[in-house]
């Protein structure tokens, strides 16, 4: 059984490779925002997109960050013996 300390430290990482992706994709989206504001329809198609990734993203990666928390609550729960 893992020690909630290994628990705590695998739940950590996790949760920092979650946002550091959420940043890299955060940064192409730009990055492909920037590339297409010069055609005009392409462009707004692209923001519109963009936007709905965005929110997307952030919800997601919000969710899974709830979940890593639960976890690390249960493993915290089961070492000190709570119900």
């Amino acid at each position: 059984m893992a020690s909630y300390n290994e628990v705590q430290t695998a739940v950590r990482a996790e949760k920092v490779k979650l946002w550091l992706g959420w940043a890299a994709g955060i940064v192409i989206a730009l990055i492909i925002a920037s590339a297409t504001r010069n055609i005009a329809v392409v462009s707004v198609i692209t923001q519109v997109l963009l936007v709905v990734v965005f929110l997307l993203l952030t919800f997601t990666v919000f969710r899974m960050t709830t979940a890593l928390n639960r976890k690390a609550d249960a493993a915290r729960a089961k070492v000190l013996d709570e119900d």
